[in-house]
């Protein structure tokens, strides 16, 4: 007599089971800690995916890339955007939405094609000056107030970032860190523009019109320059995608457990994490103007979030938008 077998467990099951576990494991951790270790989880995985990204971009175009990392994302997203139709789909501000999609297109654009042909760590270290850029912005389009204390931490921040622009030391400028700090300026554009959208429309609808838009304009260029991918580099591909969507949700929920102003800085990591992946996979070391550079973008940065903390201002950083995270 035949056994009766048991029916396999769902995979919303199995995942609502591990979500259960995890928090089973960490209740009793300050929330703080629990945020500290999400941000650093979504740190080493945003690491992971630029250096994949640096990778496959010696040979495949990055438009190849970006189309392919965005059909992932916004298949794994789908049934979120598909179980809100037509809500999904009715913005307030599609002048707005658009607004976003551009610059996030060109963030992205500009940010990996600059992972591609620099150093790791000299790509990121780079990144970091979206700080300041948000603050600059958010004087001019949202009519914020600044002090005397964040316009100097924002100053210093950028001397770091020029200090970084000499990469001989005979005063010639590397175009691919200029195209790190338009990446970097752009990415800062749409976190202003996300606040902007945040008033009027849910999130879903913004997930939605960037998943959509960026993917549509990359698939021109996209098929212009595409090279059939090998089996090992589709994989690759795929892995691209999901784990920037896994990123991107560990540094939500990190900034939705802990405190801005006591994980924030942790971010940083991710330049550790680049100058090692880049000397062991690529052998690139950072060089010493990046090195200090990237100290003095890190040092001013924290000293913003800090002093904003302590005046009650909201952290000017989205928790969606780190990095390319565009």
């Amino acid at each position: 007599m035949d056994m009766p077998t048991k029916d396999p467990m769902p995979p919303e099951a199995t995942g609502n089971r591990l979500q259960r576990k995890l928090a089973s494991l960490t209740e009793n951790l300050p929330s703080n800690t629990i945020g500290a270790l999400w941000i650093l989880l979504a740190a080493f995985g945003f690491s992971i995916m630029v250096t994949l990204i640096k990778f496959l971009g010696q040979d495949l175009s990055v438009f190849q890339i970006l189309v392919v990392r965005q059909a992932v994302m916004l298949a794994i997203v789908a049934p979120k955007i598909l179980s809100g139709l037509p809500h999904s789909l009715e913005t307030k501000r599609p002048g707005l939405q658009l607004t976003r999609i551009a610059f996030a297109t060109t963030a992205m654009l500009c940010g990996f094609t600059a992972v591609i042909e620099m150093p790791l760590a000299d790509a990121t270290a780079i990144s970091f000056s979206k700080t300041f850029f948000i603050t600059i912005f958010a004087i001019w389009l949202l009519g914020e107030t600044v002090g005397v204390h964040r316009w100097g931490a924002t100053i210093v921040g950028f001397l770091g970032v020029l200090l970084m622009l000499r990469p001989d030391g005979d005063g010639l400028i590397d175009p691919y860190a200029l195209l790190a700090i338009a990446g970097a300026a752009c990415a800062g554009m749409v976190m202003i523009v996300v606040r902007m959208l945040t008033r009027t429309d849910p999130p879903v609808t913004i997930l939605t019109y960037q998943a959509l838009g960026v993917g549509l304009i990359m698939a021109a260029p996209a098929i212009y320059t595409w090279q059939a991918p090998s089996l090992g580099q589709w994989g690759l591909l795929v892995v691209i995608g999901i784990i920037s969507w896994a990123a991107q949700m560990a540094n939500i929920r990190a900034f939705k457990a802990g405190e801005a102003t006591a994980i924030a800085s942790l971010d940083y990591t991710r330049l550790l994490y680049a100058t090692i992946f880049g000397a062991l996979v690529f052998s690139q070391w950072p060089r010493v103007e990046t090195l200090i550079g990237a100290a003095i973008i890190i040092a001013a940065s924290i000293y913003t979030v800090r002093r904003e903390a302590k005046r009650g201002r909201e952290l000017a950083r989205a928790s969606d938008g780190r990095g390319y995270n565009s």
